[in-house]
């Protein structure tokens, strides 16, 4: 179990084995849902695949075609 210290400007910090096991970061954002019984539940925010653009970049070396990758193709 772990806990958090709310601030009086209504902020908390979340405890590092919470944040390493839902895999969030600085600037990350987190959902928090009300449950009817009163529990709160956190969940990392997904990222859309363009807010992903351009953070791989390609491997180096030879480009193959998609054609060419087709392990059917004689």
């Amino acid at each position: 179990m772990s806990e958090a210290t709310l601030t009086s400007k209504g902020q908390i910090t979340i405890p590092a084995d919470i944040r390493r096991s839902l895999g969030v970061g600085a600037q990350d954002r987190i959902t928090f849902t009300l449950m009817p019984d009163g529990t709160v539940v956190l969940r990392a925010k997904t990222r859309s695949v363009q807010a992903l653009k351009g953070m791989l970049k390609p491997a180096p070396g030879v480009s193959v075609a998609v054609e060419d990758m087709n392990p059917g193709k004689p």
